[in-house]
C-alpha cells in the first residue's frame, strides 16, 4: 500500500516543474520507466499497424482497402491516435476521400466513418475546417446515389460530425443541413422519378439534421421555415416506423426548445404595422400555434399507444417514454434529465439539445464512446464533463508529445479553436433561453 502511494506521489512530482522532483529513489524511477516503456512500446505497435493500414489504402484490391479501413476504425475507437493523426493527417484524409470517390458501398461507408473519427480526434481548428471543406462536395455528390442504405447513413453521419466540429459559421451548418434535407426530399429533373427514401434513411436524416440544429443560435428567425419544419415532422409522427416517430418527436422537441413562440407572438401582436407583411405574419403565427396543438395531440396519443400484434415491447416502451417526456415538456416546460456513468463520473444532460448530441455521438462512436468520453478533451468541452484521471498499471497516464502540442500549448491552433468553441457553446446556452430558430427548405 505504501509503495503504491509513493509511486503516485513521485509521478505527480515528475510532472511538476520543481527541480527537486528529480530526487525520487532510483528503484521507484526504474519501476516507472519500465511502465512508461511498455506504454510507449504499445503505442509504437499501434502506430506501426496504422501505417500498414494506411499503405494498404493504396492497394488496387477493394477488399484489401476495406479491411484496412475497418482496422483504422477499430484503432481510432480503442484509443485517441494523436501522434498518428499529427503525422499522417493529410494522407489519411485524402485516401479516405479517394475511397468515397471510387470505392464500393462498403468502402464508402467505412471511409466516411474514418473521416468522422479523424475530425473527433483532432477537435475544432484549421484541420477540422479543412476536413469539412475537402469533403463537403464529395459527400454531397455521393449522397445522390442511393444504392445502399448503410452507405447513405454513414455519409450523413460523417457530414453531421465534420460540420459539428469544423463548421465555423451558420452558413456552413445550414449548407450541410440543406444537403441532408434533400436526401429526404429528392428533387430531380423533369420526367425523372425520384426514388422514395426508406424509413430508416429518413430516420438518419432527421437525427443528423437535429444534431446540427443543436449548434444553431437563436439569432435568425424565419416563420415560413419554422412552419414547414413543424409540418414535415408532424407528418412523420403518423408513420408506422417507431424509430422514425421518435426521431421526428425529438426534432420537434428541439425546435420548440430553441425557439420562442411567446417572443414571436409578442412581436406580432405589438406591431403597429398594418401592412400586408404584418398580416401575413399574424396568419403564420396562428397557423404555427395550430400546428403546435396538433403535434401535442399526436404525441399524447403516441405516449399511450397500445401494442399491436407482433410489435416489439422494448420499442413500444421506448416510444411511450420518449413521448411522455416530450408532452410534459410542451405542457409544462420540463426537460428530461439524464445521467450516464462513465468511469465513475456522471455525464448529465438537462436539455433536449444535450440529449440529442449525446445519443448521436453514442451511436456514432459505438464501442469507442466510453474511451472518447474519458480522454477526448473536445467532448469534455461539449458536455462540460470532467472524467477521473485515467490510471495505467498504477501510473497516471502520461501525455505524448503530440498530445501536449495539440492540447496543452496555449498558443496551439487547437487550443484557440477550443476556446472559440466554448464561447460559442456559452452563447448558444444563453440564446436558447431568449432566441428562436427554425430551418426548413422549401416545398416537400
Amino acid at each position: 500500500m505504501g509503495k503504491r502511494s509513493s509511486q503516485k506521489k513521485n509521478v505527480a512530482m515528475l510532472d511538476s516543474d520543481d527541480a527537486s522532483s528529480v530526487s525520487s529513489s532510483s528503484s521507484t524511477m526504474r519501476s516507472e520507466n519500465m511502465v512508461f516503456s511498455n506504454v510507449e512500446e504499445v503505442q509504437v505497435d499501434k502506430d506501426s499497424l496504422l501505417d500498414q493500414c494506411l499503405d494498404a489504402l493504396y492497394e488496387k484490391r477493394g477488399s484489401t482497402r476495406e479491411k484496412a479501413l475497418s482496422s483504422i476504425v477499430e484503432a481510432f475507437n480503442n484509443s485517441l491516435q494523436h501522434e498518428f493523426v499529427e503525422n499522417k493527417f493529410a494522407t489519411l484524409l485524402h485516401q479516405c476521400l479517394n475511397s468515397i470517390k471510387k470505392g464500393s458501398a462498403k468502402e464508402i461507408a467505412l471511409a466516411s466513418h474514418v473521416i468522422g473519427l479523424l475530425a473527433l480526434t483532432i477537435g475544432p481548428g484549421e484541420k477540422a475546417q479543412e476536413i469539412l471543406e475537402e469533403s463537403l462536395s464529395l459527400i454531397s455528390e455521393a449522397l445522390k446515389s442511393r444504392s445502399e442504405p448503410s452507405k447513405i447513413s454513414s455519409l450523413l453521419e460523417c457530414l453531421a460530425i465534420i460540420t459539428f466540429i469544423g463548421g465555423e459559421g451558420p452558413e456552413e451548418t445550414e449548407k450541410s443541413m440543406q444537403i441532408m434535407w434533400q436526401v429526404a426530399h429528392p428533387k430531380l429533373g423533369p420526367n425523372v422519378a425520384a426514388a422514395k427514401p426508406s424509413p430508416a434513411m429518413i430516420t438518419t436524416v432527421v437525427s443528423a439534421w437535429s444534431f446540427l440544429l443543436t449548434t444553431v443560435d437563436g439569432g435568425t428567425f424565419n416563420s415560413k421555415s419554422w412552419q414547414e419544419s413543424i409540418s414535415y415532422f408532424s407528418s412523420l409522427l403518423d408513420k408506422e416506423d417507431r424509430s422514425l416517430r421518435i426521431a421526428a418527436g425529438e426534432a420537434l422537441a428541439l425546435i420548440f426548445e430553441i425557439g420562442s413562440l411567446d417572443k414571436f407572438s409578442a412581436e406580432a401582436k405589438g406591431s403597429s404595422d398594418i401592412s400586408t407583411e404584418a398580416e401575413n405574419g399574424q396568419r403564420q403565427l396562428v397557423h404555427i400555434q395550430g400546428l403546435r396543438t396538433k403535434v401535442l395531440n399526436q404525441m399524447s396519443d403516441l405516449s399511450v399507444e397500445a401494442g399491436g400484434k407482433g410489435s416489439a415491447k422494448k420499442d413500444l416502451n421506448n416510444q411511450r417514454n420518449t413521448f411522455r417526456d416530450i408532452v410534459e415538456f410542451l405542457e409544462d416546460g420540463h426537460t428530461p434529465e439524464t445521467s450516464v456513468k462513465i468511469g465513475g463520473e456522471s455525464l448529465n444532460t438537462t436539455t433536449w439539445a444535450q440529449l440529442i448530441q449525446l445519443n448521436f455521438l453514442k451511436h456514432f462512436l459505438g464501442g469507442g464512446f466510453v474511451k472518447h468520453m474519458q480522454e477526448n478533451e473536445f467532448l469534455h468541452d461539449v458536455f462540460g464533463f470532467m472524467p477521473k484521471k485515467k490510471i495505467v498499471s498504477g501510473v497516471e497516464h502520461r501525455m505524448s508529445g503530440g498530445e501536449k502540442r495539440m492540447y496543452k500549448s496555449p498558443n496551439s491552433v487547437l487550443n484557440k479553436a477550443r476556446t472559440q468553441f466554448l464561447n460559442k457553446q456559452r452563447m448558444l446556452s444563453q440564446d436558447k433561453n431568449t432566441g428562436h430558430y427554425a430551418v426548413g427548405y422549401g416545398d416537400e
